[in-house]
């Protein structure tokens, strides 16, 4: 099994900046992709942005400019700093990790997994 752990986020006025952390933990053998999903209420799920394990990132229109991805692949964490946040980016964020794990029969597996979620309110 594959744990995402994420931490940060809270309430802050518009112009703001948060920070938010994931860490991945498990019987994972390597993280090929890591990044951040949005969804805000009544919307769908929404990448935000997504680094490969080669360094390269890539950030949906809407934050490029004001977020941040970057991870950490010795620690398997993976952050995203907000700047410049608007009422709209408010919603609740999730990690997410790609990659290759062991499972209980010691087989090498493809994995994906999410993190529960954490919520960034951005108030006008």
């Amino acid at each position: 099994q594959v744990q995402l752990v994420e931490s940060g986020g809270g309430l802050v006025q518009a112009g703001g900046s948060l920070s938010l952390s994931c860490v991945a933990s498990g019987s994972i053998v390597s993280l090929n992709a890591m990044g951040w999903y949005r969804q805000a209420a009544g919307k769908e799920r929404e990448l935000v942005a997504r680094t490969t394990i080669d360094g390269n990132t890539v950030y949906v229109d809407f934050v490029k400019g004001r977020f941040t991805c970057s991870r950490d692949n010795a620690k398997g964490t993976v952050n995203l700093q907000m700047d410049s946040l608007r009422p709209d980016d408010t919603a609740v964020y999730s990690c997410y990790a790609q990659g290759r794990r062991i499972d209980s029969q010691m087989t090498l597996i493809d994995f994906a997994s999410w993190g529960q979620g954490i919520r960034v309110t951005v108030s006008s």
